[in-house]
């Protein structure tokens, strides 16, 4: 299997956005310091337009990209604190290449 992208959409607790925005923010810098550029190939969050609604949407290389993202400290060290923010689960959707 070639390239992992997905969309994971989530909600935040009320009065935990900052929190959240705060620690997305960092994730997000940390990666994008520490992750190689050929193998990390978009990592960004997005607020939705629905209240308390963020997605992020990542693309790796290859599931070996993945799983080192996955793995990273930056995440075993944010990843808990993000989770602690949501309100419910995340929903992570697969992109796969349009095949002309």
């Amino acid at each position: 299997m070639g390239e992992v992208t997905f969309v994971s959409r989530m909600t935040v607790k009320a009065g935990m956005e900052a929190e959240f925005v705060r620690l997305c923010s960092e994730l997000a810098r940390r990666v994008h310091a520490s992750e190689p550029k050929d193998q990390t190939l978009f990592y960004k969050f997005f607020k939705l337009r629905e209240p308390r609604r963020y997605a992020v949407i990542e693309s790796f290389a290859s599931e070996t990209a993945e799983h080192a993202h996955m793995t990273s400290k930056a995440l075993a060290e944010l990843g808990p604190g993000i989770v602690a923010c949501l309100d419910g689960e995340y929903v992570r959707e697969y992109l796969d290449p349009f095949q002309a």
